[in-house]
């Protein structure tokens, strides 16, 4: 069967990919922005990219199109789909039907750490010979690429709550039907689907309504939205997670501030966690890992085990490169709590070393300006602050660096951001850059810049 997808350099898009290739499928895609990591995983898995969303990609007609949800109305290739009757379906939904079905299912859901969560889950299970089948939003380190159909029993998958397709609103989870579901968190986000975080909460009580009785739902015990949405009726047995003692099931103790080092408890059980990812939004992540891990067999030392093994996911406080002891960072944070929790983290790996924050508001929320409020204060734990104002931005920055509570400028050109940052950066400074698209390639130039003037 030929499938093209409209929209495959998205980060599920992308994964779903790999899998109809996998499946022995002839697969072509086309996108408007294809850039890598993606792009670079599609074509060495041979599959074929067009720019743009033209009819001509359509010709002779696929014998079915997989319609990502960024796609809308109006664009010319959903329009040539709709007038010569090309089948077609959303990408949860050929997920759910061609992938999924009687597999045991391990969906990981929330605002934050889905990705990361996710690749622990996979990792986990496959260092413990389960063979898992996976689809990532991401690039992961340690596979050969974002999805693979496994050779077992388990799929662990990526639950995203944005929406299906331009056809389905319905959120991307609720087509997994997951027996092990683990809940992250729950905020506000996605303000341009969603009214409201009640309508969010909405979304995450429909996927609750899916989890059968014989499964498992993991969430933090100190997360108020999630208890909301399971006091709204949960059918399944709940296991929580914590840092703070005596507060959950599942405990961790932390042995370094910075998160790096830390003890797992459970039920008179205990194991060690020494591993590179830094910040407390990765102990809770590792901590839900070990515990979905556990409800499909994986005993506590070797899930902690693989965890202190754990590389980590491209884009996720990637070390890019490193010259003359500044260490450059890539991060996807694109939301006020991401962007904090992602400081903290390295504030605490770093010491008192300068920490340059380098961040797009790119997100389709950010663009709204929903969350404006809160970023000033987002960034408190890096010591100099550049806001890029990409093309786009509905709302000035100005008010953002006002209320910064350290020196903080506007940037509207990335070869300034560079040349300032490469004017003032000394031995020893740290550098984060975090957008959740490709930022016009300013990693690799900055990296290249400051080799050249340090090397």
């Amino acid at each position: 069967m030929h499938i093209h997808i409209l929209g495959i350099c998205g980060t599920f898009m992308g994964s779903l990919a790999v899998l109809a290739k996998n499946l022995g499928h002839t697969v072509t895609g086309s996108d408007a922005n294809v850039y890598p990591p993606m792009s670079t995983q599609l074509e060495a898995q041979g599959i074929s990219l067009m720019q743009g969303y033209e009819p001509e990609h359509l010709q002779p007609h696929p014998d079915l199109v997989i319609v990502g949800n960024a796609m809308k109305r109006g664009i010319p290739a959903v329009e040539y789909v709709l007038n010569e009757g090309i089948p077609y379906t959303s990408g949860p939904q050929w997920l759910a039907q061609y992938v999924l079905q009687g597999k045991h299912v391990l969906g990981v859901a929330g605002t934050h750490g889905k990705t990361t969560t996710t690749t622990m889950v996979a990792w986990i299970l496959e260092q413990a010979g389960l063979e898992p089948g996976f689809l990532i939003g991401g690039v992961p380190k340690g596979f050969e690429a974002s999805a693979r159909l496994g050779g077992g029993q388990y799929f662990v998958v990526e639950a995203d709550e944005y929406d299906s397709a331009f056809f389905d609103k319905r959120s991307k989870f609720v087509h997994y039907a997951p027996k092990t579901a683990i809940l992250n968190n729950l905020e506000f986000d996605h303000a341009d689907i969603f009214d409201d975080l009640a309508a969010i909460q909405k979304q995450f009580h429909h996927l609750v309504r899916t989890i059968p009785s014989t499964g498992k739902i993991i969430v933090p015990a100190n997360d108020d939205n999630l208890k909301d949405t399971l006091a709204k009726g949960c059918w399944t047995p709940v296991e929580t997670t914590g840092i703070t003692p005596n507060s959950s099931d599942w405990q961790a103790e932390l042995r370094a501030n910075d998160g790096s080092h830390f003890v797992v408890s459970y039920q008179g059980q205990q194991a060690e966690v020494t591993w590179g990812m830094t910040g407390l939004h990765s102990v809770y992540n590792g901590l839900a890992a070990v515990a979905a891990a556990h409800n499909v067999g994986v005993d506590l030392a070797t899930a902690c085990a693989a965890l202190s093994a754990f590389d980590g996911v491209k884009r996720r406080m990637e070390l890019v490169g490193e010259v003359a002891d500044i260490s450059v960072y890539d991060d996807f944070a694109h939301h006020p709590t991401a962007i904090k929790t992602t400081l903290e983290g390295l504030r605490n790996k770093v010491g008192a070393r300068k920490i340059w924050a380098i961040i797009e508001p790119r997100s389709n929320t950010m663009r709204m300006g929903t969350h404006k409020d809160n970023l000033a204060e987002s960034a408190r734990d890096a010591d100099q602050v550049i806001w890029y104002q990409p093309a786009g931005l509905d709302w000035d920055l100005s008010p953002v660096i006002a209320a910064s509570p350290v020196p903080a400028q506007v940037a509207n050109n990335i070869d300034g951001i560079i040349a300032d940052v490469i004017a003032q950066v000394k031995s020893g400074d740290a550098i984060v850059i975090m957008s959740n698209g490709g930022f016009g390639g300013i990693h690799g130039k900055l990296v290249n810049t400051l080799k050249a003037k340090f090397a």
